[in-house]
């Protein structure tokens, strides 16, 4: 099997590296619109190489990732399309729910699938919590709380292009949480700081937040994002129901950034994460695989096209509940294909 690869950032440089480790990929053809790392990537890679344009891409592949910047994202999915090869592309597919639609009802006129990059739908732990949650084993679902924490603030230049942190960073969670508790969301309400780096109020962003979550069946969740954490990058995932109260994300101590105080002192992990793709390597690595395995006719897609319309509009809702003050915004459901 063939794989593309469009865009040669850290994302893309990450996903060529599980690719050309997977036993059913044959070959990876890399493309950037800079040549030089997309050279120098298929150079460090094994079964790699640079393509020049895009046709050569597409008319050599059997899949496509698309890891390129958000702006460039529906064009290259459409040109995907109308290349008929099945796309895996990062979130999100669009930056405005106006192009996104449209976008989403392109997808599926198409034949070709398309996967949306949500990694946390392909961890495996998350994915044995919604097994669970679906098997009614948790009882009814009375709260969640989802953790989100960066272990650095990214570069200034990137801060002014990510949408903000409610699009960029807690769209994860606007994704999973849903997702996980299978239910609609009809209000939210958020907040924000600046308390870290001053270069997010110059982006107009915030590098502290909450946001609360309130389901049609009455069930409540709390999501937290922060820019920083002095020990290390953080994600966990906590459902408390009926029936069982449960935590994803609570790693064995020599991973886990998350000091422990007790009346003998404090302790750390002695090898915490130091970002999100050592957190969640083992979901990227089967996202990969999962994606040729929908490829080769295998497996079914559990991102599609239609759900980023669900964590878009909630982070749209999220940011202007936050320039209100914290005002609870209603949220209208995405528009049913």
């Amino acid at each position: 099997m063939k794989i593309g690869l469009i865009g040669t950032g850290r994302i893309g440089v990450m996903h060529a590296r599980h690719l050309v480790g997977l036993p059913r990929v044959d070959e990876l053809v890399v493309f950037d619109e800079r040549p030089q790392p997309a050279d120098a990537l298929a150079a460090e890679l094994p079964k790699a190489r640079a393509a020049s344009n895009l046709d050569e891409v597409f008319d050599a592949v059997d899949g496509v990732v698309i890891a390129a910047s958000t702006g460039a994202h529906p064009a290259l999915v459409r040109a995907a399309l109308a290349a008929d090869v099945p796309t895996l592309c990062e979130k999100p597919i669009a930056a405005d729910m106006e192009t996104m639609q449209r976008l989403v009802d392109d997808i599926e006129d198409a034949s070709a699938p398309v996967v949306v990059g949500f990694q946390r739908r392909f961890d495996p732990a998350i994915r044995r919590l919604k097994s669970l949650l679906d098997d009614g084993a948790v009882g009814s679902v009375l709260v969640v709380r989802a953790t989100g924490c960066d272990a650095t603030p990214p570069d200034p230049a990137y801060i002014a292009t990510s949408g903000g942190i409610f699009r960029d960073m807690l769209i994860h969670d606007l994704d999973a949480v849903p997702w996980l508790v299978g239910d609609e969301v009809v209000e939210v309400s958020a907040q924000g700081s600046v308390l870290i780096d001053e270069s997010f109020a110059r982006a107009d962003d915030v590098d502290v937040a909450t946001a609360t979550l309130r389901f049609a069946g009455g069930a409540l969740a709390q999501l937290v994002g922060t820019r920083f954490n002095p020990i290390g990058y953080d994600h966990r995932v906590e459902v408390l129901g009926t029936g069982d109260s449960i935590a994803v994300g609570l790693h064995d101590p020599e991973h886990t950034p998350l000091a422990h105080v007790s009346a003998e002192g404090r302790t750390v992990a002695p090898d915490p994460f130091p970002g999100f793709p050592e957190r969640f390597r083992t979901a990227y690595l089967a996202e990969m695989t999962t994606f040729t395995d929908i490829i080769a006719g295998e497996a079914d897609n559990p991102s599609p096209a239609r759900d980023s319309l669900v964590s878009l509009r909630l982070a749209e809702a999220c940011e202007e509940s936050r320039r209100a003050g914290g005002r609870p915004i209603q949220v209208t459901a995405p528009v049913a294909p």
